[in-house]
């Protein structure tokens, strides 16, 4: 952990200083648990109120109008300008660096790079290409012909099924599979035939897969997973589906096989893609969604079905209402059918 000036940082991030440029800031925290010596942000507004409460040194905002009593950093970008700092002052996990354990299983016909930290009871099979940098942990197994680029981190557990290509910078976080069969099979008599998956999964540069997770391989054609792309833990991706870059993909996501996402997706938390559509270029789906239908670029839908988010917010606000729609519905239709009766003559005529 390092200790910087509040002048320093505005000047690393490209900011500005609007109180005392030499109050020193040792560590980054929330609005709410900063104290002295930290910097927190603000990047929602909701939370504005919170700077006339903040202990923290200073704060990272985006307009230097904020009324706040603690020096401001002003940013183009707070929470950009945030995760610099934090990097700055706290960096990113360390990694010891213990060449290649003897306890490892490494083919001879494999070829690692320069510079790689291969844990115990890892196992490279034959033909298997490792990159300069790499930090493969306890555990990881990276089948025959697989091929993992420059300065990659495996973590333990995980398992890279034959033939798959990795990427420069990817983080693939522990117990995640990557190119397993894809769920494919034919359906004749009441039995099920399985399907053999001749595609492999690509994992294009500075992706970061979570825990958990399970990334099929293509039955013709490849699984891609775009440059720069983060997903949560516990998603399923199938078979030949094509995640563009830069797409964000939260936790218990789904997606079918065969669908095509565009640049720059976000999918919220336990969302559900069927197979063989076409989602474009910055898409929102919230969370929980179920999504059965191509969407267009920009678009933003929730629900399941998932519309619309606007038309959607208003359809699912009525549902809390249905029972007593439902009951005032057949009470109108009892009166209007008792309108609609002839009146009966006391006489019966």
């Amino acid at each position: 952990m390092q200790t910087r000036t509040l002048g320093e940082l505005a000047e690393y991030v490209g900011g500005r200083v609007c109180g005392d440029p030499d109050v020193k800031i040792r560590s980054a925290s929330t609005l709410g648990r900063a104290g002295e010596g930290d910097i927190s942000f603000l990047a929602n507004r909701k939370y504005e109120k919170q700077l006339h409460s903040t202990k923290a040194s200073a704060v990272i905002v985006g307009n230097e109008t904020v009324e706040t009593g603690v020096a401001l950093l002003v940013a183009e970008d707070p929470y950009y300008a945030f995760m610099q700092i934090m990097v700055l002052l706290h960096g990113h996990r360390k990694h010891e660096k213990i060449g290649i354990s003897t306890q490892a299983s490494i083919s001879d016909s494999a070829k690692i790079g320069s510079d790689c930290h291969i844990h115990n009871f890892a196992t490279i099979a034959d033909e298997a290409k490792i990159g300069d940098g790499c930090i493969i942990y306890p555990g990881v197994y990276v089948g025959q012909g697989a091929q993992i680029g420059n300065d990659s981190i495996i973590y333990p557990n995980v398992t890279i099924y034959d033939g798959c290509k990795i990427g420069s910078r990817v983080i693939i976080n522990a117990n995640s599979t990557i190119g397993e069969d894809g769920f494919g099979y034919a359906s004749h008599k009441g039995v099920h035939y399985k399907i053999p998956q001749t595609g492999i999964v690509i994992i294009e540069n500075d992706v970061e897969i979570g825990t958990c997770c399970g990334i099929e391989r293509g039955t013709l054609g490849d699984t891609v997973i775009g440059h720069g792309s983060k997903l949560g833990d516990l998603v399923a991706i199938g078979h030949g589906a094509k995640i563009g870059p830069y797409c964000l993909l939260v936790a218990q996501v789904g997606i079918s096989g065969s669908t095509t996402f565009g640049h720059h997706c976000i999918v919220g938390g336990q969302a559900g893609i069927v197979g063989h559509i076409s989602i474009g270029n910055n898409v929102t789906i919230a969370a929980q969604a179920g999504v059965t239908n191509n969407i267009g670029d920009g678009e933003i839908v929730l629900g399941s079905p998932a519309i619309e988010a606007n038309q959607g917010k208003r359809a699912y606000s009525m549902i809390q209402y249905l029972p007593e729609m439902r009951q005032s519905i057949r009470r109108l239709e009892k009166r209007l059918k008792s309108l609609e009766e002839p009146e009966k003559h006391p006489d019966g005529l």
